[in-house]
């Protein structure tokens, strides 16, 4: 009976110290530090801007493309690479 009571009790400590050491390492990495907040209208904007110079869009949409980018890190290189001289 004893033995089952410590088991049972070392059990509780350990996945308690589990939760609270998981919920603190989750934190930092979903603290993401974005540049903008991308909504439709945002993205519709960008577009509306980006279709004015097609031949820049298409030289940008390459280095993106050779870096591999994805997701949010696309649009916000597109639009650095747009807006350089």
């Amino acid at each position: 009976m004893l033995r089952t009571v410590t088991c049972t009790l070392a059990a509780l400590f350990v996945a308690g110290s589990l939760v609270s050491a998981s919920a603190q390492m989750a934190a930092p990495a979903t603290e993401k530090p974005a540049k903008m907040k991308l909504t439709r209208q945002s993205l519709k904007d960008m577009r509306a801007k980006w279709s004015a110079n097609k031949g820049k869009l298409a030289g940008c949409r390459k280095e993106v493309k050779s870096r591999g980018l994805a997701g949010d890190d696309r649009w916000f290189y597109i639009e650095e690479c747009m807006g350089k001289s």
